[in-house]
């Protein structure tokens, strides 16, 4: 084949967008520009990456394909770049992490503090699920990912960083709320919000309640940590979060942490990706800072457990 990064770019910019005309705008071309790309690239190729269906333009398996490999080609043009820029002494380049949607409550912190020690460094923040966190580290398309317990015998490279307690969480006006020591057995009579099946929390609870033996009322599922605070101050039922998502909470006296036998629930947080990746120089940097500074990032939250 003899293609250009030229039609690679607009390629990716299509078949990302699914749409003639957002990757012509993304790229500020024509529209009848991007399309002389493409045909030009599947001439070279010998089959079609796109098929029209209706007003709807859908990838091809040949161009499935080619979309991988073109991210790939992407990422190691990338990689090349800030290794150039390593070597010129210039401390910059592009960093592409994602975190699970409880980490984002200290993952803003840490980059933060990041960039101030390298200000021209760029990154792009995704925070999503555990199962779009897992899918990304499986087709390799991020640098990095900050994540709870990661699966094990699925080729990544995992270290620990920083603890993550669980905790069950009340309106400060609940009948428990003053009490100590209160045992397991008693969660039972209450009413719980939960995570949605699948999630690290979730995860993490079942096993531990199962362990126990006990049985929660789980019928109540939300899909954000946000959500269930804001439930369970409204009333709906008992909680069980990270103590990294209550600061706020905590110190307006909107929630109350329970004080629970057995508790808290200890996990922990981890940097990984894939094993044998070669990071970029920004990349490995970033990763050096996670793992000697974020245990000191240790939010007001946290500290009232001690």
């Amino acid at each position: 084949m003899h293609v250009t990064l030229r039609q690679l770019k607009v390629f990716e910019a299509v078949a990302r967008h699914l749409n003639y005309t957002q990757a012509a705008q993304e790229l500020h071309l024509t529209q009848p520009a991007v399309s002389m790309q493409i045909k030009q690239l599947e001439e070279s190729v010998g089959l079609p990456l796109f098929e029209q269906m209706g007003k709807q333009t859908y990838l091809t398996e040949a161009g499935r394909e080619m979309h991988h490999y073109c991210r790939a080609i992407s990422r190691q043009l990338s990689e090349a770049e800030e290794v150039i820029e390593q070597l010129k002494g210039v401390r910059r380049g592009h960093l592409d992490i994602s975190v699970a949607s409880t980490a984002n409550y200290f993952a803003t912190r840490l980059l933060a503090s990041f960039i101030s020690h390298y200000p021209e460094v760029s990154f792009s923040l995704d925070v999503t699920n555990r199962a779009t966190l897992l899918r990304q580290l499986e087709q390799n398309d991020k640098d990095m990912v900050i994540m709870g317990k990661p699966p094990e015998d699925q080729g990544l490279e995992t270290e620990a960083f920083m603890e993550n307690p669980l905790v069950v969480i009340a309106p400060p006006d609940h009948p428990l709320a003053g009490e100590t020591g209160i045992s397991l057995k008693r969660l039972e009579e209450e009413p719980f919000v939960v995570r949605e099946p699948g999630s690290g929390t979730f995860i993490a609870m079942e096993r531990f309640f199962t362990k126990h033996g006990i049985n929660l009322k789980t019928g109540m599922q939300m899909t954000s940590n946000e959500a269930i605070k804001q439930a369970v101050e409204a009333g709906l039922g008992l909680g069980i979060v990270s103590i990294h998502t209550l600061e706020l909470e905590l110190e307006t006296g909107r929630l109350v942490v329970l004080d629970m036998a057995d508790f808290p629930i200890l996990r922990h947080w981890y940097v990984v990706h894939r094993e044998g990746k070669r990071l970029s120089p920004v990349a490995q940097a970033f990763k050096e800072f996670v793992l000697s500074q974020a245990s000191g990032m240790v939010s007001r939250a946290h500290l009232q457990l001690a």
